[in-house]
């Protein structure tokens, strides 16, 4: 009797999918929050401070590119990792990206709630916050192990649902900037300065998870670099615009918890704040969806490759989709959802992105002198030096956070190699 091989992950992401899904999956939370965050520590300088950030994304951005073209399976910056340093490295990395898929996930769902709390403010704490939490958690699971095609759509129609009140608020709300707003009334110091790059990276994180549902892009030695590169592209005039926009129109922009509800009521009235609080739950949705379509494929990579117990990697026989690893991830999502506020979980996460940064684009010059891989169908311009240089740019933005946050960095990479140790000791016995 032949025994049926197992059901294999759908190959059904193509150029547009993969696009719309770097679109959504950047575009979320940082934007609706981070203005407020930006410009009460820099200032007017904030807009610099994105464009800035901007560049710096864009350097890793065709470094990722690169690297990814080498790559057809899914996993990602782990599995780039864990193919060109070695089992440790590619763990701890795929950890890290683990632990900032839970850690994004809370940051926007609380920001949903946030601004679900400009039309009901009691479902902003106690008992009514978790049960949001909670039933937005499980509709966005049912949607994932469903399968990625289906996936695929609803990701789709929530990309384009956010950009059109984004679109709304740049291109109307250019019209009603102050202009002595934008003037910085003081010099920031080069630290501040650098904070607030760093911070505005978050806004723009979330390119990295592009690669890692590989496994379920068609042709996707060319279909992540074009989506990587595009969906960057698009996300960078819509950052600089929203910027201006906010601080050339809310005086007050460092205090607001809604910046951008504000800053349409303050332009537009009451009507304007309605479409941006519409936009900013339907954009928070979209990102927490995109956000748990890859965070369930990582615990599914890491099992294929024997780091996560066998049953992770189990693939639904109808759906074709890492039912397993969604359900893990959704589990932890929940937990880290309750516990943290907007501001906590950006702050967790922004330090572990640099971190895998840094070894993505070590990774170029890497697979560029090593022979028998696959090559890049993509090259990055001056690739190792460009590598070299977003790796000392990454280093020196992550020597300029505060020393809690270093030691919280340093104890999240120690936590991943005592987990490393405990599974690999208990895959030996």
């Amino acid at each position: 009797m032949t025994i049926p091989p197992p059901p294999a992950l759908d190959r059904a992401l193509g150029r547009r999918d993969l696009t719309a899904f770097a679109i959504n999956r950047v575009i979320g939370a940082g934007i609706f929050g981070l203005p407020a965050l930006l410009y009460a520590g820099v200032g007017p300088a904030s807009i610099v401070a994105m464009f800035l950030a901007g560049l710096v994304v864009l350097g890793i951005t065709l470094c990722m590119a690169e690297v990814g073209s080498s790559f057809s399976a899914t996993g990602g910056p782990y599995l780039y990792a864990h193919e060109t340093f070695g089992p440790v490295a590619g763990f701890e990395i795929g950890w890290l990206m683990w632990v900032t898929q839970l850690g994004g996930f809370a940051s926007v769902i609380n920001l949903f709630v946030n601004y679900l709390g400009w039309f009901f403010p009691d479902v902003t704490a106690g008992l009514p916050r978790i049960a949001i939490i909670a039933t937005v958690l499980a509709c966005l699971t049912v949607v994932n192990i469903l399968g990625v095609r289906r996936a695929a759509t609803v990701n789709n129609i929530l990309t384009a649902g956010k950009m059109i009140p984004l679109a709304l608020f740049v291109i109307v709300g250019l019209f009603h900037v102050d202009g002595a707003l934008l003037v910085p009334t003081t010099i920031p110091t080069a630290a501040a300065l650098s904070g607030a790059v760093l911070l505005a990276i978050y806004a723009f994180t979330g390119f990295e998870v592009l690669g890692v549902p590989g496994g379920e892009v068609r042709d996707p030695a060319r279909t992540i670099p074009f989506a990587l590169l595009t969906g960057l592209a698009i996300v960078a005039v819509v950052y600089l615009g929203v910027q201006t926009v906010a601080v050339g129109t809310l005086p007050d922009l460092g205090t607001s918890a809604r910046p951008l509800a504000d800053a349409a009521e303050r332009a537009f009235g009451r009507t304007g704040a309605l479409v941006m609080v519409t936009g900013a739950l339907v954009s928070t949705l979209g990102v927490a969806h995109a956000i748990l379509l890859a965070a369930g494929r990582m615990p599914f990579a890491m099992a294929e490759r024997g780091q996560l117990p066998a049953g992770i990697a189990a693939v639904h026989a109808r759906y074709r989709s890492p039912y397993v690893g969604i359900l893990v991830s959704a589990a932890g999502m929940l937990l880290f959802t309750i516990v943290t506020t907007f501001a906590s979980a950006v702050t967790i996460t922004v330090g572990l992105r640099v971190l895998i940064y840094i070894v993505t684009c070590a990774a170029l010059p890497v697979l560029r002198r090593r022979g028998g891989h696959a090559p890049a169908s993509f090259r990055a311009p001056a690739g190792p030096v460009l590598a070299v240089l977003c790796v000392v740019l990454c280093v020196g933005l992550l020597a300029s956070r505060p020393w809690a946050d270093i030691i919280q960095l340093a104890a999240t990479v120690a936590l991943g190699l005592l987990v490393w140790a405990g599974f690999t000791r208990m895959g030996r016995r």
